[in-house]
């Protein structure tokens, strides 16, 4: 972002405060209007002649490239895989904690491993429980793959929508 003194083009096409269009300005003119104002003047895109410049409010500029920065690099971070254990013989009350737990996980952007450990023949009873907790959870996010039950414990994972 480009602001003030620094853009070199002699003439802007200029946006007021309230983004109202103030037309093709000079760069002496639009730099007075600032200072004026006491504002920041702001070049947009240096891709079009003359370039699209604006008055904002001093230091907003800066606050919002910033903001525009922390957002590009949370995004730009691979969605972390979180997980979450359970048991077969899992209480109503513990499963909606666990429940909640995993839809606020997915809400963040966080992919969540639902793992149930078994003991025994419980293999189905776990991917019953596995079934209904992914069913439960699809307003906020999808099954990666189908439900794997494996020696000691059943998984599957789900992805944010």
């Amino acid at each position: 972002m480009i602001m003030n003194e620094k853009i070199k083009a002699s003439e802007l096409l200029l946006t007021g405060l309230d983004g109202e269009d103030l037309g093709i300005v000079s760069r002496t003119e639009a730099l007075a209007m600032a200072k004026e104002l006491k504002a920041d003047l702001v070049c947009e895109s240096l891709m079009s002649s003359p370039p699209p410049c604006k008055l904002m409010r001093r230091g907003s500029a800066k606050n919002e490239a910033s903001r525009q920065k922390r957002e590009e690099k949370v995004k730009e971070q691979p969605a972390k895989v979180k997980e979450l254990r359970l048991s077969v013989d899992i209480e109503q009350h513990d499963y909606e904690t666990k429940q909640r737990q995993a839809a606020k996980l997915l809400e963040s952007g966080n992919a969540v491993l639902l793992v149930v450990r078994i003991t025994g023949k419980e293999g189905p009873k776990a991917k019953a429980l596995l079934e209904q907790l992914a069913g439960d959870l699809k307003p906020h996010g999808q099954k990666q793959t189908g439900i794997q039950v494996s020696g000691k414990q059943a998984a599957v994972q789900l992805n944010p929508n």
